[in-house]
C-alpha cells in the first residue's frame, strides 16, 4: 500500500457505481444500547461541531482504492461492501453529542442494507479522479453515514473506493477495509464464507476507555512521563523546530505530497544496518529524522509525538476504528554521533514511551494542557512521526498486486505532519503541511537531507 495524495490518483476511465448505506427503519435496533465514544472520537467530534457553529469549512478524511482484476462479479462486490459493513460495528453507527458526551449507537448488523447508485460512464482519467474526491469529500464528521463506497467498472478491472471518516478509521485501517472486501470478494465469487478471523468492535474498545479513565486526575502517578517530559520540552506539544512561516493562531491550506526515500533494495540494506545496531526499522527511521533535522538547524536533542498502536494481537487486531495513542519521544542527536548510538538513545526512548502507554493523548492534553484543551487543532507546528510497514498488515502480502493506495487528505493545517511508511517498491513518507512559500522550502530541503541521510545509511550503516 501506498500513501500518496488523491491528486495522484490514477484511475482508468470506466462506469461507476456507489453503494450507499441505507437508513435503517428502526434505527438502533442493534442489542446494545448508546456507548460513550473513545477519547480520540469525542475531541474529533467536539472540533467538528465548534467548527460548523463557527462556519469554518474544517475537514479531513482517510480513503483507500484497489483494484480487482478480471470482469467484475457485480453480486459478489456487492456481498463483499455488505459483509464489511456487517463485520465492523462502527461502521454503522450514528453518533450524537448529548449533555456534554458523545454517544454512539450503532445500527444492528442485520438491518444493514446498501443502495446501489448508479452513477454512469466517467470517459477521462481527471474526471474519474475529480469524482472519487468529491465522493471522499461528502464525509461529514456530523452526518451519517461516516464511509463512502464505490467503484469504477471496466470490461477487464475494477478500481473499488472507500472513504472514512477519521471517527471509524485511522492507519491501519484502510489495509484492514482492503484485505476485508477483497478477501470476502474472492469467497463470494466461488460461493464461500470468507475466512477471517472474528473482531472486536470499537465501541466497545471506545466504551470501556472512557470508564477506565474517567476518574484520572492530574496528579495521578500515570501522567508522571507526560510531566518529565513537558518539563523538558517547556510545555506539552513538541515544536516542530524548523520555520514554517506560519503566524500564531493562524491556520493554512494544505500541500500534501509523497517523496520515495529509498528502493525496495535500499530499505532491505538499511533494515539490516537497523539490525547491527540492535534496533528496529521504525527506530533507524527516527534516528535518521533527527539527523536530519539538525543537519537542517534543529536541535541536537530530538522531541516529537509519535502515534501507537492501541489494537494489541487479540480482538481487536483487525478491527477498524481508531485505535490509536499518541506519545511523546526524545533522544539525542549530537553532532558526530554514530548510527548506532543514536539508535541506541531512540531504543531506549521507546522503550520509555512503552512502559507510560496507559494514558490517552487526549485524556493527558486536558489534564496538562487545560489552556488548549478546547482548541480544534494542535496549537502550533507540532513535531510528529509516523511509520507503519504496510507489508505487515493483515493482507499486506497481496497489496501490491492489488494495486492498494491509502490518501489522506486534511483542509486545514498550522505546520507539517510526516506519514513515514514502506511497502513491496521501498520506503516512502508521505507529509502534509500548511500551504505557504517556507514551508514549500523547508520541507523540499529536509526531505533532500533525510533522502541523503538514509541513503548513505543503507550504503554504509553510518551518518
Amino acid at each position: 500500500m501506498l500513501q500518496a495524495p488523491i491528486t495522484e490518483l490514477d484511475i482508468a476511465p470506466g462506469h461507476v457505481v456507489e453503494w450507499r448505506l441505507r437508513t435503517p427503519r428502526s434505527h438502533g435496533t442493534s442489542a446494545w444500547e448508546d456507548r460513550n465514544g473513545s477519547f480520540n472520537q469525542e475531541k474529533h467530534f467536539s472540533a467538528a461541531l465548534d467548527a460548523r457553529a463557527d462556519d469554518d469549512p474544517l475537514g479531513s478524511y482517510v480513503a483507500c482504492t484497489f483494484e480487482l482484476p478480471g470482469p467484475l462479479d457485480r453480486t459478489a462486490l456487492e456481498a463483499a461492501l455488505l459483509y464489511f459493513v456487517r463485520r465492523h460495528e462502527v461502521l454503522r453507527c450514528e453518533f450524537r453529542h448529548l449533555s456534554g458526551d458523545l454517544t454512539c449507537r450503532p445500527m444492528a448488523a442485520g438491518d444493514a442494507v446498501l443502495e446501489p447508485v448508479d452513477i454512469g460512464p466517467v470517459t477521462t482519467r481527471d474526471g474519474v479522479r475529480d469524482h472519487v474526491d468529491g465522493c471522499f469529500h461528502r464525509i461529514d464528521t456530523l452526518s451519517w453515514p461516516l464511509l463512502v463506497m464505490g467503484a469504477v467498472v471496466r470490461p477487464g478491472s475494477t478500481t473499488v473506493f472507500l472513504g472514512f471518516d477519521h471517527l471509524v478509521s485511522d492507519g491501519l485501517s484502510s489495509p484492514i477495509a482492503v484485505n476485508d472486501i477483497a478477501t470476502a470478494y474472492t469467497a463470494a465469487a466461488r460461493g464461500a464464507a470468507p475466512d477471517l478471523p472474528e473482531v472486536g468492535s470499537y465501541l466497545d474498545f471506545g466504551h470501556e476507555q472512557r470508564l477506565r479513565y474517567a476518574s484520572l486526575g492530574a496528579d495521578d502517578a500515570r501522567l508522571d512521563h507526560w510531566k518529565a517530559f513537558m518539563r523538558r520540552n517547556g510545555g506539552f506539544f513538541p515544536p516542530f523546530p524548523l520555520d514554517l512561516g506560519v503566524a500564531p493562531g493562524e491556520m493554512y491550506g494544505t500541500v500534501n505530497d509523497t517523496d520515495t526515500l529509498l528502493t525496495d533494495a535500499g530499505a532491505e540494506a538499511f533494515e539490516a544496518h537497523c539490525r547491527k545496531a540492535d534496533g528496529k526499522v521504525f527506530m533507524g527511521v527516527l534516528a535518521a529524522v533527527g539527523e536530519a533535522l539538525r543537519r537542517e538547524g534543529g536541535p541536537e536533542v530530538y522531541r516529537g509525538l509519535m502515534p501507537v498502536s492501541d489494537r494489541g494481537r487479540g480482538r481487536y487486531a483487525e478491527a477498524m476504528g481508531w485505535f490509536v495513542n499518541t506519545m511523546p519521544i526524545e533522544f539525542p542527536v549530537p553532532a558526530g554521533a554514530g548510527f548506532a548510538q543514536v539508535v541506541a538513545g531512540v531504543r531506549d526512548a521507546a522503550s520509555a514511551m512503552r512502559d507510560h502507554l496507559d494514558v490517552p493523548f487526549v485524556k493527558a492534553w486536558q489534564l496538562l494542557a487545560p489552556e488548549y484543551a478546547d482548541l480544534r487543532s494542535w496549537p502550533y507546528a507540532v513535531n510528529f512521526f509516523s511509520y507503519l510497514d504496510f507489508r505487515r498488515s493483515p493482507g499486506g502480502e497481496r497489496q501490491h498486486a492489488l494495486q492498494a493506495r491509502k490518501h489522506v487528505w486534511a483542509s486545514h493545517s498550522n505546520g507539517i505532519c510526516f506519514w513515514f511508511h514502506r511497502n513491496a517498491t521501498g520506503m516512502h513518507v508521505n507529509a502534509i503541511y500548511a500551504d505557504t512559500p517556507q514551508a514549500h522550502r523547508t520541507k523540499a530541503a529536509l526531505t533532500t537531507t533525510l533522502t541523503e541521510v538514509l541513503t548513505g545509511l543503507a550504503d554504509t550503516g553510518e551518518f
